[in-house]
């Protein structure tokens, strides 16, 4: 499989479709089975407090691979995302309620680059309040 986007049809400042991802306790104890992060901060509240979290946290790689599939979604293939990076500048606080918490995304195109790739600049929120920074995709094109 390839990328099912035209590096010719792309123009920098070209947005990809924002997602919204919602992040509950289940899914984070789901993630901690699937990675092995059984990390008490991500599933046990009064852990988390102790530690001085304000709640249990969504594990970073999670709140990473959530961003990273706005790019994968829009280039038609994960294996077009060449390198991707983020710095994690807030954690996702996830409730013990019905709602758990929601991570928003949105992306452009930054930067065209050589040999049909492209710089994607994503920015990931959570409650208003950006949780990854310097995150930032290059995905090669077709």
């Amino acid at each position: 499989m390839a990328a099912t986007v035209a590096y010719d049809d792309v123009e920098v400042g070209t947005e990809l479709p924002a997602r919204s991802f919602p992040v509950t306790r289940a899914a984070l104890v789901q993630y901690a089975g699937a990675s092995g992060d059984f990390n008490p901060i991500h599933w046990n509240e009064k852990f988390a407090r102790e530690v001085g979290l304000p709640d249990v946290i969504a594990h970073g790689m999670f709140t990473m691979a959530s961003a990273a599939r706005v790019v994968t979604d829009w280039a038609g293939d994960p294996g077009a995302v060449v390198e991707y990076g983020v710095r994690f500048t807030r954690p996702v606080v996830v409730p013990n309620d019905d709602e758990g918490a929601l991570i928003e995304v949105t992306a452009k195109v930054a930067v065209k680059l050589d040999d049909n790739r492209v710089r994607v600049d994503l920015v990931a929120t959570s409650a208003g309040q950006k949780v990854l920074g310097m995150s930032r995709a290059v995905v090669q094109l077709a």
